[in-house]
Formats: C-alpha cells, sequence, structure tokens
C-alpha cells in the first residue's frame, strides 16, 4: 500500500476533543489536516517576517519561497527566505524520509510557527498550511494572528490526481502551470496529461516527427492564434514538457503521462499510416468519440510503441506511465488477415486477449525501465497483465475486480469524478456534459467501495478527477470546471474519512474562494448563485400581473440577500427568507453574501416582465426524456472560444417547454444554431438517432401542443445552410388553444444533415383587451 490509512478511532477521538476549539483557526485549511490540538495565544505575522530554513537545503527553501509567493499574493504580506540561525518561522528536518512520505507537523506557539518534517514533500506540504493560515480571510495586508495550534497531519491516500485533457484542445503551458499551482495549494499530487487522441498528438517525438508534423493539426473553421489558416492544433516540445515536470516537481507535483492505444489513436496513423491496420490513411479527426483506428500488433508497430515510450521516460521520471487502453473497437483487426493470423499463431482466443497481450508487452518494457503500466479499466478485458494498475472510470466495478485481484487501482468513476459534466443546470454554465455533479457530490463521494475486501484495501492507491476537453476550448473553461470542485476532492483523498464534514468544508471553502481569486483563478461560484423559480405558474402570473418568486442556492452556507431597486444586492440588503411578491415589471437582484459580508457569487437577475417570463434558454428547456442519448451543452462549432451554448440530446433535436400558458400566448421567437455533426458514433448509438419525417427542403421546426404527437401550433422551416449564418430566429404566430400545457419543440433536418440546438424560446403574450 502505497498510501496512508490512519487509525480512524484515534483520529476520531482527536477530532472530537478539539471540534469545539477547531472552528475559528481550522475555517483557513483546507483540506483539514488528520488531527489537530489547540493551545492558548496567539503568534503574530507581520509583513517583513523571515522563515529560516536549514542551511544547504534546497528543498526547503523551495518550499518556503512558494508559501512567500502566495501569502504575497493572497494576503498582501511579504516575507522572506533566510538559511541558517534563529527566526521564529522554522522549517526543521526530523527523523528519516521513506517511500511516499508525506507527513508533517506544524506547531505555533506565542514564540513561534515550527514545521517539521524528514521528506521534502512533508515540508512542502506544512509549507501550503502555513499559507493558508496566513490568509485566513479577506483583509489584504494586515498582520495574522495564528492560534496556537498543533497540527500532525498526513494523507489518507498517495494517489491525489487531476487528469488534464489536452488533446482534443491544446492549452497554453502557462494554465496548464497555473493548474498545477492551485493543485499544490490543495495537497493533490499527480497530475496526468491526456497527451495523444484521435484530435491530436501534443508530444513532440524526435525519432517520428510526422507525428506532430501531421499529427498535431486537424482541420477547423474557427481561427487558431498561430496555426496556418484552415488548421488547429499544435504540440509541445520535448524542452516545454521538461521545464514543466520541473516546474511540478518543485510544487510536490508528478506528471504522469498518458499515451492512448490500442485505440484513439487516428491523429498517429494519420502521421504514419503503417503503424495502423488497414494501411490507409485517415485525417486527424475533427470528430468527438469513438474512431476505429486501431495500432497494429506486429513487432514493428511494438517497435514504434516501445520507442515512443522511451523518449516519454526520457521527459517524465513519473514512475507511472499511462497507456490508456480504453475504447479500442476491434474491428479493424477483426477485419486485418495479418492480425488475425498474428492471433492464432500465439495461440491468443480472441481480441480482447490479443489487447491484453499487447498491453502486457508494454507492460514488460516498462518494467524493464523501472516504470509501471497504468490504463483505464478496460485493461482487465482479456486478462490484467500481472504487473499492471488499473484506473477505474466506468463506476468502480473495474477498481473492485482489479483490487480484490492484487492489483493497485485508483478511482476515477464517472460521472461523479468526470468534472466535464456541468455543476447546475443554469444558463451561464460553459459547455460540457449534461449530467449534473454538484461541489457536493463530489464532496459525498468516498474511493474506497465497501466491495474491495478490507485485507485488499491496500491496493487502493487513491482518487483522481479527470477533465475532458472535448467541449472546453479556454484555460478559463477548464478552471471553471476545477474549481472549486478539486477542493471538495482534495479533502476527500487527503483527509481522514472521519473528519470529513460538509457545513465545515463549506466554511472552510469561503475563505478559499477569496483566495482563488485573488490568484487570478476563474473559479465557478455555481454551488452559491441564486436561482429563481415562479412557484404558482408563469401563466397566473401573467393573468394577476403579481410574480411570486422563489430563491433557492445548492449550499447552506450564507446568506442570499436581494434588491428590487435596480442596485447591486450587498451584506446590508434585505435577507432572502420566503418567495417575494412583486409586482409584474419588477427586476430582483440576488447574490449569497459571506458571514464577512463578501458576495460569494456573482449577483444573478430576474426580470418579471411579461416578456421576460415567457422566455426560456436552452438550459430551462429540458431534452425530452422518452429518447436514449448523450446529453450535452454544446458551443456553434468544436473550437469556438466563445459565444451560445446550447443544452441537447444529440440523438434527439426535441425539447420541452414547461407550462407554457398557451391561452395567453400569440406567436413564438425561437433562436437557432447550427452545428456540425461531428460524432463518431459506434452502431448501436447510430441506430438510437432519430431522423423525424421534414417536410421541408432544408430541415422544420415543429411546435406541438402538450407532447410531442401532439396538435403542431407551429411549423417553422429551417434556411438553407449555404446562405443562412449559423446562428437564426425563426418566427412564427401559434394556433390559439385555451390549454396550459408543455410545448414540444422538435427540429428535423434531412437525414445526415448538420445538428441543429435552440438557444432561446421566446413566446410573445397576447395584447390585453
Amino acid at each position: 500500500m502505497t498510501g496512508h490509512l490512519l487509525g480512524r478511532a484515534a483520529l476520531a477521538a482527536t477530532l472530537l476533543v478539539a471540534a469545539p476549539a477547531a472552528a475559528a483557526p481550522l475555517a483557513a485549511v483546507l483540506p483539514v489536516p488528520a488531527a489537530v490540538t489547540f493551545g492558548t495565544g496567539t503568534f503574530r505575522v507581520e509583513n517583513g517576517a523571515t522563515i529560516v530554513v536549514p542551511g544547504r537545503d534546497a528543498a526547503a527553501r523551495n518550499a518556503a519561497a512558494r508559501a512567500i509567493e502566495i501569502v504575497a499574493r493572497t494576503r498582501g504580506l511579504r516575507l522572506r527566505v533566510a538559511e541558517g540561525g534563529a527566526g521564529a518561522i522554522r522549517f526543521v528536518r526530523a527523523g528519516k524520509a521513506t517511500a511516499g512520505d508525506e507527513h508533517y507537523r506544524l506547531d505555533v506557539t506565542p514564540a513561534g510557527i515550527r514545521i517539521t518534517a524528514a521528506s521534502d514533500a512533508g515540508l512542502f506540504y506544512g509549507a501550503m498550511t502555513l499559507a493558508q493560515l496566513l490568509a485566513p480571510d479577506a483583509r489584504l495586508g494586515d498582520a495574522v494572528a495564528v492560534p496556537a495550534l498543533a497540527i500532525d497531519d498526513r494523507p489518507r491516500f498517495a494517489w491525489r490526481g487531476v487528469m488534464l485533457d489536452v488533446a482534443r484542445h491544446m492549452q497554453p503551458v502557462a494554465a496548464i502551470e497555473r493548474v498545477i499551482d492551485m493543485m499544490a495549494q490543495h495537497k493533490l499530487n499527480k497530475l496526468q496529461l491526456h497527451l495523444t487522441d484521435d484530435q491530436g498528438w501534443r508530444i513532440e517525438i524526435k525519432r517520428y516527427p510526422e507525428l506532430t508534423r501531421k499529427g498535431a493539426w486537424r482541420a477547423s473553421t474557427t481561427p487558431n492564434d498561430g496555426a496556418p489558416p484552415g488548421r488547429y492544433g499544435g504540440f509541445y516540445t520535448q524542452e516545454q514538457l521538461r521545464a514543466l515536470v520541473a516546474y511540478a516537481a518543485a510544487r510536490a507535483v508528478t506528471i504522469v503521462p498518458e499515451i492512448d492505444l490500442p485505440g484513439h489513436a487516428q491523429a498517429a496513423i494519420a502521421a504514419y499510416p503503417e503503424i495502423g491496420v488497414l494501411g490507409d490513411r485517415p485525417p486527424v479527426s475533427g470528430d468527438w468519440g469513438i474512431n476505429p483506428y486501431l495500432f497494429g500488433t506486429d513487432t514493428r508497430n511494438l517497435t514504434f510503441v516501445r520507442n515512443v515510450l522511451d523518449e516519454v521516460m526520457a521527459i517524465f521520471p513519473s514512475p507511472y506511465i499511462h497507456v490508456g487502453g480504453d475504447e479500442a473497437l476491434k474491428d479493424q483487426w477483426q477485419a486485418s488477415a495479418a492480425v488475425q493470423a498474428q492471433r492464432r499463431a500465439l495461440g491468443i482466443a480472441d481480441e480482447q486477449r490479443l489487447q491484453s497481450w499487447f498491453i502486457g508487452q508494454l507492460g514488460d518494457h516498462l518494467a524493464r525501465h523501472g516504470r509501471r503500466l497504468i490504463g483505464w479499466d478496460e485493461i482487465l478485458e482479456g486478462g490484467l497483465p500481472a504487473s499492471a494498475s488499473v484506473m477505474s472510470w466506468r463506476g468502480e466495478a473495474g477498481a473492485i475486480e482489479a483490487a480484490n485481484m492484487g492489483h493497485d487501482v485508483v478511482l476515477s468513476p464517472g460521472p461523479v469524478l468526470y468534472l466535464d459534466n456541468l455543476q447546475s443546470a443554469r444558463d451561464d454554465e460553459p459547455p460540457g456534459r449534461l449530467k449534473i455533479q454538484t461541489l457536493a457530490d463530489v464532496y459525498a463521494y468516498d474511493p474506497l467501495p465497501a466491495a474491495i475486501a478490507p485485507a485488499r484495501a491496500q491496493h487502493v492507491l487513491g482518487a483522481q478527477a479527470n477533465l475532458w476537453a472535448e467541449y472546453m476550448v479556454t484555460p478559463e473553461q477548464r478552471e471553471h470546471a476545477l474549481f472549486p470542485r478539486l477542493a471538495a476532492l482534495a479533502e476527500m483523498a487527503w483527509s481522514p474519512k472521519a473528519a470529513r464534514d460538509w457545513p465545515a468544508f463549506l466554511t472552510r471553502l469561503d475563505p478559499q474562494l477569496d483566495r482563488y481569486r485573488r490568484q487570478g483563478i476563474a473559479a465557478a461560484d455555481s454551488a452559491f448563485a441564486v436561482d429563481f423559480a415562479v412557484p404558482g405558474g408563469v401563466g397566473a402570473a401573467l393573468r394577476a400581473r403579481r410574480v411570486t418568486v422563489a430563491l433557492t442556492r445548492q449550499v447552506a452556507y450564507g446568506t442570499i440577500r436581494y434588491t428590487t431597486d435596480g442596485s447591486a444586492p450587498t451584506a446590508t440588503s434585505p435577507a432572502y427568507a420566503t418567495p417575494l411578491t412583486v409586482a409584474a415589471g419588477s427586476v430582483i437582484r440576488a447574490t449569497t453574501i459571506a458571514p464577512d459580508g463578501r458576495a460569494l457569487a456573482a449577483p444573478r437577475r430576474f426580470d418579471t416582465a411579461p416578456p421576460a417570463l415567457l422566455t426560456r434558454t436552452s438550459a430551462a428547456l429540458p431534452p425530452c426524456t422518452t429518447t436514449p442519448g448523450i446529453l450535452l451543452r454544446l458551443p456553434l462549432s468544436p473550437d469556438a472560444t466563445a459565444g451560445p451554448a446550447h443544452s441537447m440530446n444529440i440523438f434527439d433535436s426535441c425539447w420541452r417547454y414547461p407550462d407554457a400558458p398557451l391561452d395567453q400566448l400569440s406567436a413564438i421567437s425561437v433562436t437557432v444554431g447550427r452545428l456540425p455533426r461531428n460524432f463518431a458514433l459506434r452502431q448501436p448509438q447510430r441506430e438510437q438517432v432519430v431522423w423525424r419525417y421534414n417536410p421541408t427542403s432544408f430541415g422544420t421546426l415543429l411546435v406541438h401542443a402538450g407532447d410531442c404527437a401532439g396538435a403542431v401550433l407551429a411549423a417553422l422551416p429551417l434556411p438553407d445552410p449555404a446562405s443562412a449564418p449559423n446562428r437564426f430566429t425563426l418566427d412564427a404566430p401559434l394556433a390559439s388553444t385555451t390549454a396550459q400545457a408543455d410545448l414540444c419543440l422538435t427540429i428535423a433536418p434531412p437525414v445526415g444533415g448538420p445538428l441543429y440546438g435552440i438557444d432561446t424560446v421566446r413566446l410573445t403574450p397576447k395584447e390585453p383587451r
């Protein structure tokens, strides 16, 4: 076991004793430490204070420098570091470090602060806790009175990871460094870089230059800074990656490279078609999903992959090398006479076992170089190579099976640890997947499944959150997806299970949100953002010309405060208690205010004028639920960095407008986006795509009363894609009816035609008589 499982009974007792005094000093520390005791008095840290580190101890000096940098940005205090001599704030080496040791002690007395550790990582994490203690609130530039306490801390799990997908949309090195900075402050220690996929090869391999000359670029209509016209992509040089490895190591983060194979190989085969199976040269894919291209399995192809891995190992000193292994459709292997002949000659029963053999060959190669293979849970299929570790993403089943077999595992299950899932159903969420995973959902997950036998629990290395990036182009979109949910991951993976406490976590998150802001991190405020609902229904409100509005948010922390006079809500604005009733046309602005008077979210606005009440964006139009599919929130083009996003089921262009007051309506206006249908669907999925009867040349938007078999209230032909922009508005009168019911909106393009998404639906009320 490379993780550290603390004695739960002893820890619980420590925390229980400490709890009455813990709230104030621990309000700044996240993740919560393993054990804390409290003393009497405080130690005051002024501007210009010195941190003393042992002489000629580069790691201690680095840890102090990182803490000083953070405190300067989050508190405005300018500290300095000195080697040797006396000082009130000291870093001390004590004991003998062992492999995987991340333990530290932090002691505060009225005489000073002392951080003690045997290992480099321990000193670093002590420094990160110190930086949080020195920025406990939103004050800037003030001295800090640190309460007397003793922290004895070490992680619950050794693997506390984040995966960044830079293959679909390459990110600037500086953006990755910002994520590493935040990982370090959260005591997260593994950064997996997903460097290759069907849509791009992002790592320079000097022996095979075509991998980046051709494989790093795909066709695109979206302008790409620095790229040739019509091409999108890029790659990292080996020098850039070595510098990134050093940057991460200075922050106690190990970068784990992922080279995805035998599937997700289209970009590589676009560069070198001879490493594929059937000999053709595909383009680098612009389609999301599972493409069919596989690496070949003969000696030439294995040599190619081994040579690639040799250069990868020369860049990344990580003990683990990730080889993917996921979603490898076996059609090409099945269709290849050469592959089938090789399979039979090896005495391998089927293609699943052939993949196991293939992965095993790579595992042996890595082992000869002192490295360990890790892959997604599909590497279990056909038999798991003896040296392999498993990252379980399709739920927990893969981790349970592998751990009970004696293999090390990392829990990374979707959807809860897939941070490309949105954090709320709000219309201001950026693109992503529509299986909402809130901050609370992530915090509640525990990465030690009960189905793993107690004697095998030591094989659980830890947990990892994955950020796939098909729908996330910019660094800001990724930071929105990562933070603050990575704070929840950190407490889940570092802190003892007995110490986890959701209300207390929110208290600790409060100052962390301010630390994000001062470090320029575009963290989401989704958990604290105010949502609005009309409990009595819009129809009743229109008739009464009075609107009752309920205000809610995801978490019970802070106070909802609101205004109706057009001003931004502040700490002195009225506190929300019960639904508000206002005259139609009033505008409510609301936010969540922290106990210290800071706004925890940007103010949200709710207009009660009839046209606004009758307007729905796509986020408020639930996809029809009768059809299976893939629910996504998509931009207008795959590489768009801004613009509208469309919530939809890509298998069925069908939406519901709930509770439309049909008896009060005269017309409908729908803003529509035309999107490329760039999804590589497997055969069973293709059969699930709904193609409706289309009565016009280029497609039709139909508006039905009630369900989608109801009366047609309006039929709106779509314009010619050759001449119309990819965002347009359709207007039509609505047939008269006296019912109040849902509307069903369907879009029927020609079979095989583009994908259409609804941006906004606006219903026009009848003129008052």
